[in-house]
């Protein structure tokens, strides 16, 4: 039996790949580890897997100015030690890392050992906690063509996201007696992210007199984001966060809104929905937003908006091209190769020790 240590941590989406990857791993018989942070969310959900779940210290590494960049090395260093220490007692054979602070140690560790490792970069341009480990790095995965251009030419490759083979199994017809609507008007979707966006959640709403006269919308806004005042309009229905129901409101959207985090226009792509993206803003984050919708959209996948430009009769009448063209949208989603990550990822893995050859 091969062993494996999956790592990644911060956000759900330095978690989510890795868990995409879980039943093909399974299934090849892989005796699985996680390494993360103590209390990140990357325990509730991984452990909520059943995988063996290590927590170790972890710094946060800033580019700004911050009086907690003077104690955070000491969390990274000793991070690092404990890292170590797990690579001596699981001695795994490979190591998959999907990003995140509490990656870096781990990473390193691996390499420490000469253990053959795997890093994804999801976002167009790197993140300062993979660039760290590209010297280290067996191969570097990534999401976009784009991307390439930034990582070193003998260990960089295009594989896409790891999906969840659940989000392929959704049903329309349970979404839609769930939801309450008719097969008359098409549904559109509005995702905001786990933590719901301001901007989306307030222009879809100021549209929706215009927008539920030929549409239904299913709207997720984030928590603490549900505005009671539309509980009980035909054809509009909201939900703080969904989980298990995700999959079968895939299946039933015509059109999705989102923002454009990374994993979640991945999952657009691989479902091959037709989509509108409103990205994050530069000045509310590094940019990598903004780059992966303008990848998206290069590539002829998404349609996008810019939050501070939109408005009603911008995303009504965006709506009604997209529906309107909404075969073509798809058609160049299905011929993308960029929604096979997890067969891309896993070849790489059992590749093992082999990858060092590589390199």
């Amino acid at each position: 039996m091969k062993t494996i240590i999956l790592t990644g941590g911060g956000t759900a989406g330095h978690v989510t790949p890795n868990i995409a990857l879980l039943p093909k791993l399974r299934e090849l018989g892989y005796d699985i580890h996680y390494i993360g942070s103590y209390n990140g969310i990357e325990k509730g959900l991984i452990e909520a897997q059943g995988i063996k779940y290590y927590g170790i210290d972890s710094g946060k590494l800033r580019r700004y100015r911050d009086i907690k960049n003077l104690t955070d090395p000491g969390h990274v260093i000793h991070g690092y030690a404990e890292a170590r220490k797990l690579m001596r007692q699981i001695k795994p054979d490979i190591v998959f890392s999907k990003g995140g602070y509490v990656a870096v140690p781990v990473v390193m560790a691996a390499a420490r050992y000469r253990i053959p490792t795997i890093i994804h970069e999801s976002d167009l341009t790197p993140g300062l906690a993979n660039k760290l480990c590209f010297n280290v790095a067996s191969k570097i995965c990534c999401n976009f063509p784009e991307t390439m251009k930034y990582l070193p030419e003998n260990k960089r490759v295009l594989t896409g996201c790891p999906i969840r083979a659940e989000l392929m199994q959704g049903n329309a017809d349970t979404a839609r007696r769930k939801l309450g609507f008719d097969t008359k008007k098409p549904v559109i979707m509005v995702i905001g992210g786990s933590l719901g966006s301001v901007a989306v959640n307030g222009i879809v709403r100021q549209s929706l007199p215009r927008l539920l006269k030929k549409y239904q919308v299913l709207h997720i806004c984030g928590r603490g984001n549900v505005d009671e005042s539309l509980n009980g309009l035909k054809g509009y229905r909201q939900f703080a966060y969904v989980n298990e129901d995700l999959k079968d409101f895939f299946a039933l959207a015509d059109v999705v809104i989102s923002r454009a985090g990374a994993n979640a226009i991945c999952e657009i792509l691989a479902l091959h929905k037709p989509n509108i993206l409103i990205p994050l803003g530069g000045t509310a984050s590094r940019g990598d937003q903004l780059l992966n919708a303008k990848s998206f959209q290069r590539q002829g996948f998404s349609e996008v908006l810019t939050e501070d430009t939109v408005t009603e009769a911008v995303l009504c009448d965006t709506i009604d091209e997209v529906y309107k063209e909404r075969a073509d949208w798809a058609f160049r989603m299905e011929a993308s190769q960029l929604d096979t990550g997890v067969s891309n990822i896993i070849h790489l893995i059992k590749k093992g020790s082999k990858l060092l050859e590589e390199t």
